[in-house]
């Protein structure tokens, strides 16, 4: 629970100065409470307000505000003239200030309040008590409270008062008023107060009632202030529940109480309501414990729980927390052109959960631009027609985590599809221009050297799907020059000439050589250069004159392609090659025409054509260049990372298409994923590309495609995934560890900053002070954060440096600036015997010995050990020595490896030693020489010496064991003894016994026993019992009450029982009588016996309930009876409106 507090401000006292909401509140959310307590006391026809604030900065959402009086009443639907909300918000501080004013206090709004606020998975809540006074006058004189009619029972707290104004119910009239009742006399005022300090809590609510007191709770809370009573311990409970219990959705909660009465009974209720047992709820009962049990809690276990055992219970309060969402499938970067539809996706952890968009940490709501959907686990954003504004960083949150991804939009750019092409027509012919774009949508217009052309009868425009065509009927000389088509809103133009082709036919009756006419313009590059795009179709027409027709020859190369007589006869011909009619030549008037369906990369060369006749001989050569699409780029690598970049390098495709490559397009996407992000729309000229705007430590792959004047060719083959990491930050306190004549030991600590690639290993590098040259000392990167470097120079000084290396390459590097002299150090060799050691070293036969014993020194001491004086041999121990330790190793000891041990370390003339006694135990050997000395009574005495063999080590104590003779079984007398003599007691008379006694040293009892030499025999005594005679009591006796019934007033409607104690023998037989008449198989009446105590339980009593009860016990020896009177004057509670049987009357002085 979050720490609330609340600003209340009222009349009665002055408000302090508000604090600061931001300072010193760590929390999400924060009230400010400004009042000198958290009770109040107010006069009645006041009014108050109370003021709470909720800092915001932090939320997600608007925040919930309840207004509660007691445990559940929402104040939220009682709100009028008598309750007042309000509610504001400040977009500056980000602070949400709710109100609640009650106006014109009246009696039934006293009693406990709660302000609650939750926002998301965060609730917290602050509580006050209110009491109300009267007013003096009211103080002075109590008048008598009277019932108003149905009708008329609108009480003083307003239309609207509804269930939180009971006591404005019950109307106050002075005498004067009453016109049907004679003016009583005054009597003197009752101080309640009094009456409750001095009764039983039992009679609380008796007390209340008779004196109308309608506000339990508040009533208890202000007698709890008056009188301090000394918590009592509790008769029926050893531990009770705890405060509270918290716990998440789905998991199990155990409550457990302990009970001082291990048969009690326990009753578990939840907000008020008895639980039984079920699949859900179990109960268990260990001893005194009772627990119970909830399985797979849910929200609606979140309530108030209580354990009943007789009169007392004990509270508590569950808490059901939801787990956290997480994301499962983070968002994808998005790059769309404008106009595109746009969907982030994002699924999570649990179905139904609420998510939160965000773009640029501003909340998205619903509108027509943003489209939320949901489906299961799975999460959409949805932009139908994506802009430039939307260009930004998406985020979208839950409870348990966030993802973000960013959305770039680029402007639209139209590709042209298939562009007009020229066109030659003759008189009377159709001319078409075709041309197709990228986008459906797009409109434009077309121009004749540069004059917008009209529709009319021979000219029509026409735009289907993507293509956009001009056609012109009964092409007329003047319809000859260049079209363009502009689409609209794009600064891109096609264009495309149309000749037209006027045939004249004059009649000349001599011969003329053949001639072949060329036309330069149009789609050839250069003279007698023809570049078509592969896939399209080549049809050159080539005009021919000459009388007599000329011979047409086509070749490629030395390759006949068609060979064509052609008279101008106005005879078509048509001849199919090889190819089915793929390449062909056919043959008109005055025109051969060359065709090639589909243009292919083979169709490429030079082509010769050859016109002859018999007055002479015409040729021309034509060269054909196929153009194509390029080959995708090869060899797509990453040569370089950093945090949140990537350098790129590819090689260019083998084949250009027959075109320069313009430049290359390329793409990337998260590995692992569908969606290829672009990432650029401009053509990028260069091979090496730099990739920006990446989330380090997530893998990416890449392609490219190329781009030449005829378009884009396929995509390369994918990159191997790599990942942006960023190089570490330098190593950390570099330091100089040791020195020697020829070595230098560096330490240090790894960098601040890691990064998603971690550390692979550390390189160390050297150089002599003042110079500039850098010696690697390591080939392989170290992973340890010391190294020693060796081969150094005695008497130079160098400086160090050392960096961190991962895949991203090395970190700046750490340096020690200072130069460090190498040179021998000599150090006084010390050994550091440990704590362990210093006294008797212990080890059990078998163990393994493993000692370390450290020590210091330079250079490098000799080190020796002893056993016992002597040198330590080999074959009894193993020693390992090393440059700061000496280790000591036997694998199974034995007892002749105990002794004492002696580590010399000695450098030149200074030496140092240090003594280990070690001493080996096993367990000792059984006792010797076990005899009975003595046997007096049912007594036997022991004695035995020490065993032989004490096991290396003092004997502890001795184990006694004893065993008849006739059963044969070990029975332990004594253990640890200490003396070598015990006295046996407590034995039998009549029996034979034997004895044995184990040894027993720090490592255990001995294996074997020492039995003893004789046996103990306890003879048999002349002994007599005689028992007592026994006189059986006579318990006969007549019924007799010893708990009589007691007068009692009860109220209608609710169960009660009354109930008294008899006892007599035989068991009497019991009687119930109401009014003097006995009841029989009433329903309504329950009659229990439970030994001797009585019972008669009355189910909701009614007003016809009253009189006269008495029980009667009757048995053969006499009878008994008791009665007790159940008052006729019952009252009657009656939802919604309140009636009383009866005035109630309050005496006044």
């Amino acid at each position: 629970m979050l720490p609330y507090k609340c600003k209340t401000k009222t009349s009665l006292s002055p408000l302090k100065p508000q604090p600061d909401l931001h300072q010193g509140c760590p929390d999400l959310i924060h009230l400010n409470v400004v009042c000198i307590s958290n009770h109040f006391l107010l006069a009645t026809g006041k009014d108050i307000t109370f003021v709470a604030k909720v800092d915001s900065s932090t939320l997600l959402r608007k925040p919930v505000m309840k207004w509660l009086k007691g445990k559940w009443m929402d104040l939220g639907s009682k709100a009028g003239k008598h309750l007042k909300f309000k509610e504001t918000y400040d977009r500056n501080t980000k602070i949400y200030t709710y109100e609640m004013t009650i106006v014109k206090v009246v009696d039934g709004d006293a009693g406990g309040y709660r302000c609650e606020v939750t926002a998301k998975d965060k609730c917290d809540s602050c509580t006050f008590d209110i009491t109300v006074e009267g007013t003096l006058q009211y103080r002075k004189s109590v008048k008598s409270i009277l019932i108003a009619p149905p009708s008329t029972c609108r009480g003083d707290a307003g239309e609207d008062a509804g269930d939180l104004d009971f006591s404005g119910l019950l109307k106050k009239r002075s005498d004067t008023s009453y016109s049907r009742k004679k003016e009583e006399p005054t009597e003197p005022e009752v101080d309640v107060w009094e009456i409750l300090k001095n009764a039983k809590p039992c009679d609380y609510e008796k007390i209340a009632f008779q004196y109308g007191i309608t506000d339990l709770r508040g009533m208890l809370k202000r007698l709890k202030m008056m009188r301090k009573v000394e918590p009592k311990k509790s008769d029926a409970f050893i531990r009770k529940l705890e405060p509270a219990y918290s716990v998440e959705k789905g998991k199990k909660i155990v409550m457990s109480v302990e009970l001082t009465d291990d048969n009690a009974q326990v009753k578990w209720l939840k907000n008020g309501q008895e639980i039984k047992p079920s699949a859900k709820y179990l109960f268990e009962s260990i001893g005194g414990i009772r627990k119970l049990i909830i399985n797979r809690s849910t929200l609606s276990d979140d309530a108030a729980y209580e354990c009943v055992v007789g009169e007392e219970k004990c509270f508590t309060e569950v808490f059901v927390q939801e787990p956290p969402v997480t994301i499962t499938k983070l968002l994808d970067d998005i790059h769309v052109v404008v106009g595109e539809r746009v969907e982030f996706e994002v699924e999570v952890s649990e179905e139904g959960a609420n998510v939160i968009w965000m773009k640029d940490g501003v909340e998205l709501s619903r509108d027509g631009k943003y489209r939320f959907k949901k489906d299961g686990k799975k999460h959409w954003l949805i932009i139908n027609e994506a802009s430039k504004e939307d260009i930004g960083t998406y985020c979208v949150c839950t409870n348990g985590g966030q993802s973000k991804a960013e959305l770039e939009v680029e402007d639209k750019e139209l590709e042209v599809l298939q562009s007009i092409a020229d066109l030659t027509v003759k008189a009377a012919e159709q001319a078409v221009f075709k041309c197709e774009v990228s986008d459906e949508k797009v409109t434009g217009r077309w121009f004749k050297d540069g004059v917008e052309v009209i529709p009319g009868k021979r000219i029509k425009m026409t735009h289907i799907g993507r293509v956009h065509k001009l056609t012109i009927d009964d092409v007329k000389p003047e319809d000859a020059g260049d079209y363009t088509f502009v689409p609209d809103g794009y600064a891109l133009s096609l264009s495309a000439k149309l000749n037209f082709l006027e045939i004249k036919i004059d009649y000349v009756p001599r011969q003329d050589p053949p001639k072949i006419h060329l036309d330069t313009t149009g789609s050839m590059v250069s003279k007698n250069t023809i570049i078509v795009v592969a896939g399209n179709k080549l049809r050159l027409d080539v005009e021919i004159t000459g009388e007599p027709a000329p011979t047409v020859c086509w070749r490629k190369g030395l390759l006949l392609k068609a060979h064509i007589e052609a008279l101008l006869a106005g005879k078509w011909f048509k001849h199919k090659s090889s190819a089915e009619g793929r390449v062909r030549v056919e043959s008109r008037k005055n025109l051969s025409s060359f065709v090639i369906e589909g243009a292919e990369r083979g169709d490429e060369g030079l082509y010769c054509i050859t016109v002859t006749n018999p007055a002479g001989e015409d040729k021309a050569d034509l060269n054909i260049r196929v153009v194509d699409v390029p080959d995708a780029p090869e060899n797509v690598r990453c040569t370089g990372v950093g945090e949140d970049t990537a350098s790129m390098l590819w090689d260019p495709p083998k084949f250009d298409g027959g075109a320069p490559i313009k430049g290359y397009l390329m793409e990337r996407k998260k590995k692992g994923s569908s969606r290829w992000t672009k990432l650029n729309f401009d053509i990028y000229e260069s091979t090496v590309y730099e990739a920006k705007k990446m989330i380090e430590g997530v893998f990416y792959e890449m392609r490219v495609f190329a781009v030449n004047g005829i378009g884009v060719s396929q995509p390369s083959a994918t990159s191997k995934p790599f990942m942006p990491i960023a190089p570490t930050s330098e190593p950390t306190r570099l330091v100089v560890d040791d020195v020697t004549d020829n070595t230098c030991a560096l330490k240090w600590l790894p960098p601040d900053r890691v990064g998603a690639g971690g550390v692979d290993g550390y390189i160390i590098e050297y150089c002599l002070e003042g110079g500039s040259e850098w010696v690697q000392a390591n080939e392989v990167p170290v992973e340890k954060n010391m190294y020693r470097v060796r081969g150094l120079q005695v008497g130079e000084k160098y400086l160090f440096r050392v960096s961190a290396v991962n895949i991203a390459g090395r970190s700046p590097p750490a340096e020690i600036k200072q130069g460090v002299t190498i040179r021998e150090i000599t150090e006084r060799p010390k050994i550091r015997l440990p704590r362990q050691l210093r006294t008797k070293f212990i080890k059990k036969v078998g163990e393994k010995v493993n000692l370390v014993i450290p020590f210091q020194g330079k250079p490098r001491p000799v080190v020796n050990w002893f056993k016992d004086g002597t040198p330590l041999d080999s074959s009894l121990a193993n020693v390992r020595n090393s440059e700061v330790d000496s280790i000591l190793f036997i694998r199974q000891a034995t007892r002749e490896h105990s002794g004492e041990y002696t580590l010399s370390v000695h450098i030149e003339n200074m030496e140092d030693k240090a003594t280990i006694e070690i001493q080996i135990v096993e367990k000792p050997g059984p006792p010797v020489a076990v005899t009975v000395t003595d046997v007096w009574g049912f007594n036997a005495a022991l004695e035995w010496k020490p065993p032989k063999d004490n096991g290396n080590c003092d004997i502890t104590g001795y184990t006694v064991q004893k065993a008849d003779m006739k059963a044969k079984e070990w029975f332990t007398v004594y253990e640890h003894n200490r003396r070598p003599s015990c006295t046996v007691s407590d034995l039998v008379m009549g029996n034979e016994y034997t004895f044995r006694i184990f040894s027993e040293n720090i490592c255990g009892l001995s294996d074997d026993a020492g039995a003893s030499k004789n046996t103990a025999v306890i003879a048999k005594t002349g002994l007599h019992y005689k028992p007592q005679p026994f006189k059986e009591r006579d318990m006969s006796s007549s019924p007799k009450f010893i708990t009589p019934l007691v007068d009692r007033s009860v109220v209608a409607g609710y169960n009660t029982a009354i109930s008294c104690a008899v006892r007599g023998y035989p068991r009497p037989k019991i009687i119930w009588m109401k009014n003097k008449m006995i009841i029989g198989a009433d329903p309504k009446f329950l009659m229990q016996n439970n030994q001797g105590v009585l019972t008669l339980n009355i189910r909701k009593p009614s007003l016809f309930d009253g009189g006269q009860y008495i029980c009667k016990a009757v048995n053969e020896l006499g009878e008994d009876q008791v009665e007790c009177r159940l008052e006729k004057s019952l009252f009657f509670i009656k939802s919604p409106v309140p009636q009383l049987l009866a005035p109630l009357t309050i005496p006044r002085k």
